[in-house]
């Protein structure tokens, strides 16, 4: 008997229906496509930052507790006393983590749409059933749809991401307090956008046993760092610690974190900063011609603009500014643009290129 060693015989029918998450060239771009702190390591910590990582034993594993990243952590961010910590590469492995713990036949994950792909992508991939609920044409949450969906399809995990990406917007307190108290598994908020807003839901982790609260260092400018932190009750975190795979946050990243951890208030700067540049580029966005702006608490803006959205995101990308089509991606998406907020001569180019393909 011949086998077959082919790769639509070994590879799983719905692996292969995925796409790979796109990660688009930006050499020589305005890059404003991925959320991305635009402010380099504060000149004022460059020097210590190498003597740190100068020192590490880079010929020795990670020690797997991250012990000194937690530690400042707890410090920084007023972690509540019996929340415990996990770390993640990134917030997709902290995602991937949680999939992986809850698989089970009929089990299933559930997001509001349009939301953060990864959710829907990692369930996906780890087997588990996924439904989106859709949020109203205002990118609003429908509370009443949403609490008969958790009903209807008794999901193991509820993602909800405050602030939304790619949206934006934050959904009300009593509204998340509603979902969560009627959810039938694990509720994660997802505050990756956290540091520009002043939305803040660790103290929900004290309140609800069931409620997990996930963060990332990729948006106030240390996204090369791949460091992400899950917060929540122990007997939660115990569990999934044991799908982590062993060192996953390496030895230069744990030094890195626990320096950048020391002079966080740098980094506060910066998203300060980056907050009040967005409120400017919003403006500078209302005025031009056909172009519809969103409300947003995170570091990006998203607009729908009256022409074809991939004709105006081509015509940008001529002109070297790098933003992110997101129409087609989903109904309610049509014709949309998310523009990440950049420095503001950044800002100022992106205006100035969208003002002429317009």
């Amino acid at each position: 008997m011949c086998a077959d060693r082919s790769v639509q015989a070994l590879i799983r029918p719905d692996i292969q229906a995925l796409a790979a998450y796109p990660v688009p060239d930006a050499a020589g771009m305005v890059k404003l496509d991925a959320m991305e702190n635009p402010y380099p390591l504060p000149e004022a910590l460059r020097d210590g930052w190498a003597s740190v990582l100068a020192g590490v034993a880079v010929n020795r594993y990670p020690d797997s507790r991250s012990p000194e990243v937690k530690e400042r952590l707890r410090r920084v961010m007023r972690v509540p006393q019996g929340c415990d910590i996990l770390l993640g590469n990134g917030s997709d492995e902290l995602i991937q983590m949680i999939c992986l713990s809850i698989v089970r036949s009929g089990r299933g994950v559930m997001a509001l749409e349009p939301g953060f792909v990864m959710y829907s992508m990692l369930a996906k991939v780890t087997g588990l059933d996924y439904q989106g609920v859709a949020l109203q044409a205002d990118f609003s949450l429908d509370l009443p749809g949403t609490l008969a969906a958790l009903q209807t399809y008794n999901p193991a995990v509820l993602f909800l991401a405050q602030p939304n990406n790619p949206t934006g917007n934050l959904f009300p307190v009593e509204h998340v307090r509603a979902l969560v108290d009627s959810a039938p598994g694990l509720v994660v908020i997802d505050e990756a956008y956290m540091p520009f807003c002043d939305s803040d839901y660790l103290g929900l982790t004290g309140d609800y046993e069931h409620v997990l609260v996930m963060r990332t260092f990729s948006k106030v400018g240390l996204a090369g760092l791949r460091l992400g932190f899950l917060f929540g009750r122990s007997g939660w975190l115990d569990e999934l610690d044991k799908v982590r795979l062993p060192y996953n946050i390496n030895v230069l990243t744990q030094a890195g974190a626990a320096f950048a951890l020391e002079h966080f208030d740098e980094f506060r700067s910066q998203a300060a900063r980056i907050r009040a540049d967005r409120q400017a580029l919003a403006t500078a966005l209302q005025a031009l011609p056909g172009l519809e702006v969103f409300q947003s608490d995170a570091n990006f803006i998203l607009v729908r603009t009256a022409r074809e959205a991939r004709t105006v995101f081509t015509g940008l990308t001529k002109k070297g500014v790098l933003i992110k089509c997101l129409d087609g991606t989903h109904p309610l998406l049509h014709s949309c643009l998310r523009i990440t907020v950049g420095t503001s001569e950044e800002n100022a180019r992106c205006v100035s290129a969208l003002r002429d393909v317009l």
